[in-house]
């Protein structure tokens, strides 16, 4: 394949372009933002859990609390009916009075046991409360953090987009000046060769494989035609040749 040396050096800048377009695609993944924002994310995702848990858990002995204090109600109300039947002087059977009096101690105990369970439900529904409650502001916090990382990640795409969309036309510009035919080898080689489809010759060396040419090849080289599309022997990429070339 022959092409203008002219050509051939516009395809080192079209190479250049190429692997700038590579560095940025690259920052652009590899953000630390990207990192920070998944971290977080499983976090957010963890706490959500918890919160929904200790939520769950305050409702669960909101229901308790009151079932509870139902429960204690109804023996007030029984002990308190039957003090008023004690008082009224109503029974007067000495047996009645001694089973209602025995009713009525009966159930001021079981009112205390009762009334000792909902002190002991409140003060889970406290906890719970507590919880959810530390567990909102933590959520609300992480969430924030979130936030202020994807508006930071959202304002480097923007600057790395604007770089990539800049390099893309310049690339456009640069490539459509090259052979039709040379730029098709070059974009082949790339996909091939990691991303790098032509070298400069520097000092007799291929700055794609960084190896330095045989005598033999050198010589090759040098016979050649100005407009001869040379190879590297070693890499098999495009060889542009430069007045550093060392021939």
């Amino acid at each position: 394949m022959n092409a203008a040396p002219a050509d051939q050096i516009r395809l080192l800048d079209v190479q250049d372009l190429d692997v700038r377009l590579q560095q940025l695609a690259h920052k652009r993944r590899s953000l630390p933002e990207h990192a920070e924002i998944e971290s977080l994310t499983k976090d957010l995702t963890q706490l959500r859990d918890l919160l929904v848990a200790a939520q769950t858990e305050e409702s669960d002995t909101a229901r308790e609390q009151t079932k509870a204090e139902q429960d204690v109600d109804q023996v007030r109300q029984r002990a308190a009916r039957d003090q008023q039947r004690l008082d009224s002087g109503a029974v007067t059977s000495s047996k009645d009075l001694e089973n209602l009096q025995r009713e009525i101690v009966s159930l001021a105990k079981r009112q205390g046991d009762l009334e000792d369970v909902v002190l002991e439900i409140m003060e889970r529904r406290e906890a719970a409360q507590e919880r959810a409650a530390e567990l909102t502001e933590r959520v609300g916090s992480v969430q924030g953090r979130i936030d202020d990382a994807t508006a930071r990640r959202d304002a480097a795409f923007e600057k790395l987009d604007g770089e990539i969309a800049s390099a893309t036309k310049e690339r456009e510009v640069i490539a459509a000046t090259v052979p039709e035919d040379l730029l098709k080898l070059y974009d082949k080689l790339r996909a091939q060769q990691g991303g790098v489809g032509a070298a400069k010759l520097y000092q007799r060396s291929c700055q794609g494989c960084r190896q330095e040419l045989a005598v033999t090849d050198i010589n090759d080289i040098r016979k050649a035609a100005p407009d001869t599309v040379v190879r590297c022997e070693n890499c098999r990429r495009i060889l542009v040749r430069t007045s550093e070339s060392g021939l």
